[in-house]
């Protein structure tokens, strides 16, 4: 649960006034302790109150002065650099709690232009009628600024509608590509098959032929038997119809056509 904010005022009261002190002062100190091991940094603290005798020092008496001595070593404009007194605390307070009221005049008085400028093109409350010519002034410069703001919505689409066009349009050419890819590829592999069938038909073809050759029939049949003498013995010899049939003999009958 978070804590609510407390009024930064002095506290009238006695015992609530030492008890918000001494509270934080103690967290004062942890967080001086805290940021000196986090950090790294040399860093004192030095607390008096009309409670105490004594003023409280972080880390030491001897820590404080060191870390004293160092700051004095330094530029008297680097030392008064973030240095404040109550006077210019004030003064900072002041311009801060100006400017906030300014920017909050300002939203006003554009929220106001708004609604005059709505019931102007509603024709309620009157319209434009009756407005000075300081208000006038505030809602043309209020127009303006949201017909800009219009041309700038537009010209945004128009770039991501482009945009997504062109994304949508690689996308087709990619979708093509791939397309005719697929497509030369089949067309290559009927053509491969048809190569194929073609070269089977051939095949066939031939053996068609070949097998209407008188050569072709005879190398087909059995074996023939036949018997020559030689010296008067008879001799079984197995003829092969490759040569001439007239003469049994070889070579002069040709085995291809």
């Amino acid at each position: 649960m978070t804590r609510k904010k407390v009024k930064l005022a002095y506290i009238n009261n006695d015992s609530a006034r030492k008890a918000t002190f001494n509270k934080r002062k103690k967290g004062l100190m942890k967080k001086v302790s805290e940021l000196s091991t986090l950090c790294d940094v040399d860093a004192c603290a030095i607390v008096y109150s009309p409670y105490d005798t004594q003023p409280e020092i972080f880390p030491s008496p001897s820590g404080a002065q060191r870390v004293l001595a160092k700051f004095k070593k330094m530029p008297a404009m680097e030392q008064n650099k973030k240095m404040v007194n109550q006077d210019s605390f004030l003064r900072q307070r002041i311009a801060k709690a100006d400017e906030q009221l300014r920017k909050q005049r300002k939203e006003n008085r554009e929220k106001e232009m708004t609604r005059v400028m709505f019931q102007g093109l509603t024709g309620q409350g009157g319209g434009l009628q009756g407005l000075s010519l300081v208000d006038l002034k505030d809602v043309g410069w209020l127009i303006d600024r949201n017909l800009r703001e219009i041309d700038r919505r537009i010209e945004i689409l128009k770039r991501e509608t482009q945009k997504q066009v062109k994304v949508e349009s690689k996308a087709n050419n990619n979708n093509s590509i791939e397309a005719d890819e697929h497509i030369n590829n089949a067309e290559t592999i009927d053509v491969e098959r048809s190569s194929d069938a073609a070269a089977a038909a051939f095949d066939m073809n031939n053996m068609e032929t070949m097998h209407k050759q008188p050569w072709f029939m005879d190398l087909m049949n059995p074996v023939q038997d036949q018997q020559i003498g030689f010296g008067g013995d008879e001799i079984m010899m197995n003829i092969l119809p490759f040569g001439d049939h007239n003469h049994n003999s070889l070579g002069s009958y040709p085995f291809f056509p």
